[in-house]
């Protein structure tokens, strides 16, 4: 049977003030579709308005960018699907087994009031699917309704990025809400690790969640073994 796998990114490229940049988090795309490529799955790229995807730079610099982060910079091949991602509209959810958000901060501006992603993911879910999300990626999840009008996080355990990680990274000021204590205000099981910055990841269910930027590989396992 072929897996297919939906990944969702941003096409934000700055917080609040446009003179600071930030953008998708490389590397929770790339560890989870590099080892969804060693199971064979097939992939998609998909973005609120289609196009480009811009990146996080503090993403791009050492200690944070990875092996396999700089593996996708230095291939023009894999540049290329982050440069010429779907539109929700251009893609049937009924072909996809699971819908991956993937995070850094402009998610916050541009996953929540997507309906074109909402409909992917709720639809997703109605089939039988797996919803997945990493680090602010969660915010994608955040106003997902069912049909039946309940909210899907409701009663859910859920993580992804914590305050207390915004605060430690320094952009607690500048991100327009806490997405933490907006998944608790939706009736959302929140939950993290000990310590920030821990990998750390949990299923509920088909809802596979990731905390933080070192979660994706976690996150994409979880996904794996349920598949």
């Amino acid at each position: 049977m072929t897996r297919r796998i939906l990944h969702v990114v941003t096409n934000v490229s700055h917080y609040a003030d446009p003179d600071e940049p930030t953008g998708l988090w490389l590397s929770e795309l790339t560890h989870a579709y590099d080892l969804f490529e060693a199971e064979e799955c097939e992939q998609r790229i998909v973005s609120p308005k289609g196009g480009k995807s811009p990146l996080e730079p503090r993403a791009l610099k050492w200690p944070l960018l990875d092996a396999s982060a700089k593996a996708w910079l230095n291939d023009p091949a894999r540049m290329r699907l982050l440069s010429q991602t779907a539109r929700p509209d251009e893609i049937d959810a009924c072909q996809f087994d699971v819908i991956y958000f993937t995070g850094g901060h402009a998610v916050m501006w541009d996953f929540p009031e997507d309906a074109g992603l909402q409909e992917l993911a709720r639809t997703i879910w109605e089939r039988g699917g797996i919803v997945a999300s990493v680090c602010h990626g969660y915010c994608g999840l955040l106003n997902v309704r069912l049909t039946d009008g309940t909210l899907l996080v409701a009663g859910k355990r859920v993580t992804g990025f914590a305050w207390s990680e915004e605060v430690m990274a320094g952009v607690a000021r500048k991100v327009p809400y806490n997405a933490e204590a907006e998944m608790k205000r939706r009736g959302a099981r929140y939950e993290k690790a000990l310590l920030p910055f821990l990998p750390y990841a949990i299923a509920d269910g088909r809802l596979v969640t990731g905390q933080n930027p070192f979660s994706a590989k976690a996150t994409a396992k979880k996904i794996v073994a349920m598949l």
